[in-house]
């Protein structure tokens, strides 16, 4: 008889537990947006920043081409 009113116990507290409250949205580790993140990184002097800026230049000749290209099939 104990161990079934132990089990019925247990079964309230994790059915309890399963309706506890949960945070709507995760807080964000950082504020700044990836594109900003990844400027100051390439602002560094940390190892492989150059690198990171150069990928960066080369991203935004990217967008610029296909802007370029998009506004000419209209």
């Amino acid at each position: 008889m104990t161990s079934r009113r132990l089990t019925i116990v247990l079964l309230a507290l994790i059915a309890i537990g399963g309706c506890a409250r949960h945070a709507s949205q995760p807080q964000p580790a950082s504020r700044l947006t990836e594109a900003q993140r990844d400027t100051a990184i390439a602002r560094s002097s940390l190892p492989g920043a150059s690198t990171v800026g150069r990928a960066l230049d080369v991203s935004g000749q990217g967008a610029g081409h296909a802007a370029q290209v998009d506004s000419l099939t209209r």
